[in-house]
């Protein structure tokens, strides 16, 4: 298995710089850097420079047409917090550029098993020097602060002077575009460097944000092989020069630490910031280097994904769990932004695409990160009440549909803050951690909370008409359908978050720890009771005549939008048309009824799920990344296993052969965690339920096999699929009961069964 990514003979065109910047970014979770050439590119290339740190913002005004009530007017956006990338290198006299001289050779590696990015060129001057030059860049997992650009020079047919000019900048930008509604929409000052100093050949800046009060300190130094250091203030940041000289075939190396760290999290980010550079320079670089191959090693130990018979394929896979773990928050301020931390789309919001795509890859393979992700959830619930009172709930929490801290950030409301259905995702979310984990002291201390405050929202927002428990004016997950009544997906999550809540306070009840919990919520049996009632009473749209479930009560009564005759140029269909003349058509951005037929698969019989797949396959563009997978997935659950192989291509090599066209503006992080949801629950027949875990695999067409590893309430157990059979292997823990095909099996050591049976 390749665990390096790389492509060779660099374009200078600026489509595949910019893309190149997001599919090299480095990232640990904490701060991110998009990968721009260190000396830049030549005058009028765009290009989307930018350092982040997760869960770091500042608010920025959302201009609404009209001043209702309760319409968001402020947002909160994604910072870029300072440039530590340049590097100037001047060989005698001439400065090397890609764009100037002759590159004979260049190439650019992704090395995921030791977490780091290369680039290599081989350059002529125009004078005639040649060099090689090798760029290392590393952000660490271990030392979450640290950004390490190791930048090296061989000289091949010349002596003479070498200079390094590196600069500090805090005076930067977040990038803009009015024409993508992903993106924002005009450029502000949104981080204002407050203060430059040096200390020695250290330079700090301190910068703070234009409103939200939060500070970031950078501090960057130098280390080099030969030379000689002299660090100046310039502007609002700092410049160092290296003068040294290289003797022909002499390897000359700079190595330059930058540190990141922010108020949020700190109470002296400058302090902070001098004391984690002060260890970085305690220890050699060959340190910093196996620390993060030994972080990975455990980490590729643990979310063990391999394929046998598709090489493309595979690499795409790795790709994406490795963005994966660049990408996700690992303390209670953070979350999992829409591209991570390799792009400003979406301005650096957290949507349900944690709790739906990404949660469950940790769930299944590091339940601790996962327990982190609902503690932000639990961190930012005050901010959720106080969203549910602003839309006028007496009761309960509702949580934003995008946001940084807690705040809704969602100006469209039709196709955003409707979208009700996130606290039925966020409580899935907690019943999954809790049914792969076992862990009921994290229910009672912060889960439990969570799913109370979620399912009172529903009490309030709906009401019984007829017997039955509807849920009016909401927006399921297709955008393209909006302030709906009786979403299926929205009722159907509501029917068991309200059914959980019943669950959870009976087991916390018999383990003698709902008594604090609910002493705190001012939860009764009697409000319990109404829990129960209310999910018996869902009322779950279903047609007779076709035999499946609508999307909503008004669904199948629009006109079906002809898809097959609508140009190629027309496609995503928002860009192309009036919100309005979408939402008067049967017409899908994405699975939203499929959708729920996976998450909630109980909730309909085989037949009704087969129908509805069926059908709102003719109406989906899968216009958003969310999509393919989840067709994918509910396809190889009715055995159309040639669809879900197609699907999930069309999900899996989404970014890193850019096929929608824009993952310049970052990577898709939530179908990253689609993708690995395809193999293990697609293919992988998984399913984690109340009654134990279920394996149904078969083996895809083009695959000689698969393998994969999950945790399970404290064990580890390998999963191998081929031609030949199962193999389940109990790799750490106790004896699990598992299901395979439906049969119960116990699993002591190793198990095996026939394939497809």
């Amino acid at each position: 298995m390749s665990m390096i990514y790389k492509i060779e003979n660099l374009k200078k065109d600026p489509a595949a710089l910019m893309l190149n910047e997001t599919l090299f970014h480095n990232a640990n979770g904490y701060i991110g850097i998009r990968s721009n050439y260190e000396e830049g590119y030549e005058p009028g290339i765009n290009s989307i420079r930018g350092s982040y740190i997760n869960g770091f913002y500042d608010f920025a005004e959302m201009k609404q047409a009209e001043k209702l009530y309760g319409l968001i007017e402020e947002k909160q956006t994604m910072v870029n917090v300072a440039d530590t990338q340049g590097i100037q290198l001047y060989l005698g006299d001439e400065k090397f550029s890609m764009f100037h001289g002759e590159v004979l050779e260049s190439r650019r590696i992704l090395n995921m098993e030791a977490g780091y990015t290369e680039r290599y060129i081989h350059w002529r001057s125009p004078e005639g020097r040649e060099a090689e030059i090798t760029i290392r860049r590393l952000t660490s997992f271990v030392r979450p602060s640290l950004f390490l650009i190791d930048y090296s020079v061989k000289a091949l047919n010349f002596e003479g002077p070498l200079t390094f000019v590196s600069t500090h900048r805090g005076d930067v930008e977040n990038y803009s575009d009015p024409n993508d509604p992903r993106l924002a929409a005009e450029t502000f000052q949104h981080i204002i460097p407050e203060k430059a100093e040096l200390d020695g050949t250290v330079s700090y800046v301190t910068s703070g944000t234009s409103k939200s009060a939060l500070l970031v300190c950078t501090a960057v130094d130098h280390a080099v092989s030969k030379g000689k250091i002299l660090t100046v203030l310039e502007g609002h940041g700092a410049s160092c020069r290296i003068d040294s000289a290289i003797g022909k075939g002499e390897t000359l190396t700079l190595h330059k630490y930058s540190i990141f760290c922010d108020s949020i999290r700190n109470a002296d980010c400058r302090q902070t910031a001098a004391a984690e550079l002060k260890n970085v320079r305690a220890v050699d670089v060959e340190t910093l280097y196996r620390e993060q191959r030994d972080y990975l090693a455990d980490y590729w130990e643990q979310a063990l994904l391999e394929i046998d018979g598709d090489d493309e394929l595979e690499c795409a896979v790795q790709y994406n769990l490795y963005q994966l773990i660049q990408s996700v928050g690992k303390d209670k301020h953070s979350n999992i932004a829409a591209k991570g931390l390799s792009g400003e789309g979406y301005e650096g919001h957290f949507f349900w695409d944690t709790e739906m795509y990404i949660q469950p890859f940790f769930t299944l393979t590091n339940p601790d990160i996962t327990r982190t992700l609902i503690s932000y959830r639990y961190a930012t619930l005050h901010e959720a009440r106080k969203n549910a009172r602003l839309l006028g709930h007496g009761q309960g929490a509702l949580y934003p549909w995008r946001t940084i801290m807690g705040r809704e950030c969602s100006g469209y409301f039709p196709s955003g803050s409707a979208q009700y259905h996130i606290n039925g995702d966020i409580a899935w979310s907690v019943v999954l951690y809790y049914l792969a984990s076992g862990d009921l002291d994290f229910i009672a201390q912060k889960g439990g909370e969570i799913i109370f405050e979620c399912a009172r929202l529903w009490m309030d927002a709906g009401n019984y008409y007829q017997g039955k428990f509807h849920i009016n004016d909401v927006t399921g997950p297709d955008e393209y359908t909006c302030l709906v009544n009786n979403n299926y997906y929205t009722n159907v999550s509501a029917q068991f978050n309200l059914s959980w809540a019943v669950k959870f306070y009976e087991l916390l009840g018999k383990a003698g720890v709902l008594k604090t919990l609910a002493i705190k919520t001012g939860l009764s049996a009697d409000e319990v009771a109404e829990f129960s009632r209310a999910a018996q009473n869902m009322y779950l749209p279903y047609d007779e005549k076709l035999g499946i479930n609508p999307q909503d009560d008004s669904f199948l009564a629009k006109k079906r939008w002809d898809l097959e005759h609508t140009p190629r140029d027309k496609f995503p269909l928002l860009l192309h048309y009036h919100p309005l003349y979408l939402y008067r058509h049967q017409v899908c951005k994405q699975a939203d009824t499929v959708l729920a037929h996976f998450i909630f698969e109980d909730a309909q019989s085989y037949e009704t799920i087969k129908k509805s797949f069926l059908y709102y396959e003719q109406v989906t563009t899968h216009d958003s990344s969310l999509s393919s997978c989840i067709f994918s997935i509910v396809a190889s659950k009715l055995g159309f296993h040639d669809k879900a192989y197609q699907y999930f291509g069309d999900s899996a090599k989404l970014d890193l052969f850019n096929t929608h066209g824009n993952t310049k503006d970052g990577i898709h992080t939530a179908n990253m965690g689609g993708a690995y949801m395809a193999i293990v629950y697609g293919f992988g027949g998984l399913r984690l339920k109340e009654t134990g875990l279920y394996f149904a695999p078969h083996l895809p067409k083009p695959w000689k096999a698969y393998r994969f590893k999950v945790h399970y309430q404290g064990s580890q157990i390998l999963v191998e699929v081929k031609n030949s059979g199962l193999v389940f292997t109990l790799i750490s823990g106790s004896e699990k009961t598992i299901h395979v095909y439906g049969k119960v099996c116990q699993l002591r050591d190793t198990l095996e069964a026939p394939l497809g049976c």
